[in-house]
């Protein structure tokens, strides 16, 4: 079944925006403008009158980017995931070998 959709409005630095969100998503829509409206105010107060508007938006969609990049890095688990099947299969190997009867040789 498709998710339940919602109509809201962010306000996002001087714009009003309206979004069809998934309803328990919501909460998440409002703290990302949130952030979003942190960073262009960070941005505009420091740069305002020597860059371009365009220019600032920019600075502040890099920093949120490398925000991402930053969490997604320290989030990603796949490397451990690999080294646990690889130690896991090893593991297995050697459990069945030690699990083999062993063989008497003919005198």
């Amino acid at each position: 079944m498709d998710k339940e959709r919602i109509n809201i409005r962010l306000h996002i630095y001087d714009t009003d925006i309206s979004v069809r969100v998934p309803r328990e998503e919501e909460p998440l829509y409002r703290k990302d403008a949130e952030l979003i409206n942190e960073l262009l105010n960070l941005y505009y107060s420091n740069f305002k009158g020597t860059k371009s508007d365009k220019e600032i938006i920019y600075f502040a969609m890099i920093d949120l980017g490398l925000r991402l990049q930053k969490s997604l890095k320290r989030n990603d688990t796949k490397p451990y995931d690999d080294i646990l099947s690889k130690l896991t299969s090893e593991i297995e190997e050697a459990l069945k070998k030690d699990n083999q009867p062993e063989v008497e040789s003919e005198k």
